[in-house]
């Protein structure tokens, strides 16, 4: 139920520009509404932080943070800051509004998605990570609430609340809370975060795989009664197979879902970026029966919103699912090393330390250790003028990835192909992926992106269905519905026009629509009518009535052309009324 007129900011101007106007989410630290810019008049969605956290200096800096973090990156798949600001009554961050629904209002109608639906929600999501991940951030709370997708299928990836700044940052930034708690959304914890160690960019990316895991199979790996017992899973548990629940997911997507999710983060895909070129590389190699197999009955739920409903406000958000303060049980924590004292006991004399010769092994130990670094040092020079690491250059230009591999002493051996998620000219993947030792003489295979791929449609006026129909096969498109309508100038069973109209450029694969002649009219049966009934008939088939006959008051006794018989628009039917 929208409780929006209940809101104390319904109707409130934000800092004399934002017109608060519907509540449209709400999370454990901020609530999401549709506003006005009042300025610009322009729909903006305005995050608004909880009052009771708007007063910790903490969380404010946080959400500040976030607006600084996401306004630094421009790419298609996040949503744009526009602004951020305070008034007595809130602190705030203007944002693109994106009308659609979340991932998660889209697992719970559909269940399970297809392995190409997946996919498609998967790739635009780690290419905003990826570009977070380049600019040296980390979004900390990825999952299905915060993966937007607007009524044109475009994904955006939302709500960098908990983002942290890799480079520089001072290190109280990766957590802000006491030992024992952490902020989150326990479903997508990686056991690193849980521990409460240093953590990096591969947190998202374990998130990233849960998320490409519950939209294979329609649920969460990790379920529990309560959030400790998700943690234990967590640490304790691998990811089991996708295939297990749906069978079609193969092999390729068990290993991707299984790397990602690895609870040894160093087992894990560097960044969005490297897991991102991996994704791609499988998609290309799984037929189209296995990327639009359906995905079991079993795992799809009654829908809960008829055709054309409009998703509602969700109040209350499930607990296992909200961005919250968690505690973490003190028996998952790893245990507090004593400190121990390597001094000698007070009042006891320390006699090894008295003997002269009680030194030589310190200095045969001094002299092995240098030893083993110049020999170390001088195989690490030989192996750095041999070896070098890829870095990463996704979402960058042919020059730019030419100079960023150059500076690496490396080159690149760039190729070409479609994409529907990746700027054209842009990088979309490396072989071998970010992070990885290659030699300096060994080319690295760039794959740029030639922008989405577009077909147009071909002119099929006045051809017969059968040979239209092998045309689009021959454009790779395919044919959709089709209508029939009378011709006054094309012959019965061909083709009049398509929708979209020729020249059109579509996706491959795409439908058209075929309107396909019924021949010419056909001129109506009046036998019997009036003469007011049957002039009428005629007008209304679309040609011109002419009467004939001595007093023509009776009924229809004859007429010419003939009923059924195929006629121009605008023709004259002659029609023989008799005198009774």
């Amino acid at each position: 139920m929208d409780m929006t007129l209940d809101d104390p900011l319904h109707g409130v101007l934000l800092d004399g520009r934002y017109r608060v106007e519907q509540r449209i989410a709400v999370g454990g630290m901020s609530t999401v509404y549709r506003g006005t810019d009042t300025r610009l008049d322009r729909t903006v969605a305005l995050k608004v932080m909880h009052p009771s956290l708007a007063g910790d200096d903490e969380f404010t800096a946080r959400f500040i943070r976030e607006a600084k973090a996401v306004a630094r990156l421009a790419h298609p798949n996040v949503v744009n800051v526009l602004d951020q600001g305070a008034d007595p009554r809130a602190v705030f961050m203007a944002m693109e509004y994106v009308p659609g629904r979340n991932l998660r209002d889209v697992l719970r109608d559909r269940g399970a998605l297809s392995v190409r639906a997946a996919l498609d929600v998967l790739e635009p999501v780690l290419a905003a990570l990826g570009a977070a991940h380049r600019a040296g951030l980390v979004h900390r709370d990825v999952k299905p609430e915060n993966v937007l997708i607007t009524d044109t299928g475009m994904v955006k990836v939302a709500d960098f609340g908990l983002v942290r700044v890799l480079a520089g940052a001072d290190s109280t930034a990766a957590s802000t809370t006491e030992t024992g708690q952490l902020l989150g959304t326990v479903s997508y914890l990686a056991p690193e975060q849980i521990r409460q160690e240093p953590t990096d960019q591969r947190v998202d990316v374990y998130a990233t795989g849960i998320l490409l895991y519950e939209m294979l199979t329609g649920g969460k790996p990790h379920t529990g009664e309560n959030a400790a017992q998700v943690m234990y899973r967590h640490l304790h548990e691998d990811v089991p197979p996708p295939s297990r629940t749906a069978p079609a997911v193969g092999p390729e997507l068990d290993a991707i879902v299984a790397a990602a999710t690895a609870r040894d983060p160093q087992a894990r895909p560097w960044d969005a970026v490297e897991l991102l070129a991996s994704v791609q590389r499988v998609r290309r190699s799984l037929p189209a029966a296995r990327l639009d197999a359906e995905p079991p009955a079993s795992t799809r739920p009654t829908p809960r919103y008829g055709p054309g409903e409009a998703t509602a406000v969700i109040e209350k958000v499930p607990a296992l699912e909200r961005t919250s303060v968690l505690e973490v049980p003190p028996e998952l924590l790893p245990p507090v090393r004593p400190v121990v004292n390597d001094d000698p006991p007070r009042g006891r004399p320390d006699r090894a330390r008295r003997r002269g010769p009680g030194r030589r092994p310190v200095v045969w130990s001094a002299v092995l250790v240098a030893l083993l670094l110049l020999v170390g040092g001088v195989t690490y020079a030989l192996s750095s003028a041999v070896y070098a690491t890829v870095p990463s250059v996704l979402g960058q230009s042919r020059e730019q990835a030419s100079a960023t591999l150059d500076g690496q002493g490396l080159h690149g051996a760039f190729s070409e192909q479609f994409s529907e998620s990746v700027q054209a000219g842009r990088v979309i993947s490396t072989d071998p992926g970010v992070g990885v030792r290659v030699r300096k003489s060994d080319a690295v295979k760039v794959v740029l992106s030639r922008g989405p791929e577009r077909v147009q449609v071909p002119d099929l006026a006045g051809r017969p269905l059968a040979d239209a129909t092998k045309a689009l096969g021959g454009a790779r498109l395919v044919a959709g519905g089709t209508t029939e309508e009378f011709s006054d100038t094309v012959p019965k069973g061909s083709v009049i026009s398509t929708e979209p109209s020729a020249g059109a450029a579509l996706s491959p694969n795409s439908p058209v629509a075929l309107t396909v002649s019924q021949g010419m009219h056909l001129v109506p049966d009046v036998g019997g009518m009036s003469k007011e009934d049957a002039t009428k008939a005629i007008q209304d088939a679309g040609f011109v009535p002419q009467v004939a006959g001595l007093i023509p008051i009776g009924k229809v006794t004859g007429q010419s052309p003939q009923a059924a018989t195929p006629a121009r628009q605008g023709s004259t039917v002659t029609i023989t009324v008799s005198l009774f």
